[in-house]
């Protein structure tokens, strides 16, 4: 189990149904890795908040995630505009980074509007699940399930469709 993934969050999760799913896919994907999990404190965002407020604050939030970043990881940003990947396309986009040496993946998700643009700069990769917009929460679960099918796929094992 030479693989860290670490997946770097604004916010916590509030909702008991998402914590029991994203509970049941960390128990499922300490399998096959070392797994971290990074809650980033999510900035209050007033009612009609300006463009620039926004800004402002994607900035704070996009400066404690690169905080936490490690020097050597591969960072994937989830982006709304980025690369549309089927999970077989991530499981051999992850198999290839580990072969080439890379033994730790990050995983990032931003707050409810989104990554600041320093923060999808840095990523090695910038990756969209849709051009839908999806609460962030409900998000973690889906990539979380999204990882451990990758590992599922890398292993041979069967996993549902």
């Amino acid at each position: 189990m030479g693989i860290k993934v670490t997946f770097i969050t604004i916010g916590k999760v509030r909702e008991q149904y998402l914590q029991l799913g994203i509970a049941e896919f960390k128990k499922r994907l300490c399998r096959f890795c070392k797994l971290e999990i990074v809650e980033v404190k999510e900035e209050m965002i007033p009612d009609r908040a300006s463009p620039q407020e926004l800004a402002l604050i994607r900035q704070k939030e996009g400066a404690l995630i690169l905080s936490r970043l490690v020097e050597g990881a591969y960072v994937v940003a989830m982006d709304i505009d980025g690369q549309h990947l089927s999970s077989e396309q991530l499981a051999r986009k992850v198999q290839d980074v580990v072969t080439y040496g890379k033994s730790h993946l990050i995983f990032l998700i931003g707050g409810s509007i989104g990554l600041a643009d320093e923060v999808k700069e840095r990523a090695d990769l910038r990756l969209s699940f849709s051009k839908m917009t999806f609460p962030h929460q409900l998000f973690r679960l889906m990539l979380f399930e999204q990882v451990y099918r990758v590992f599922k796929i890398n292993a041979n094992e069967t996993y549902h469709k």
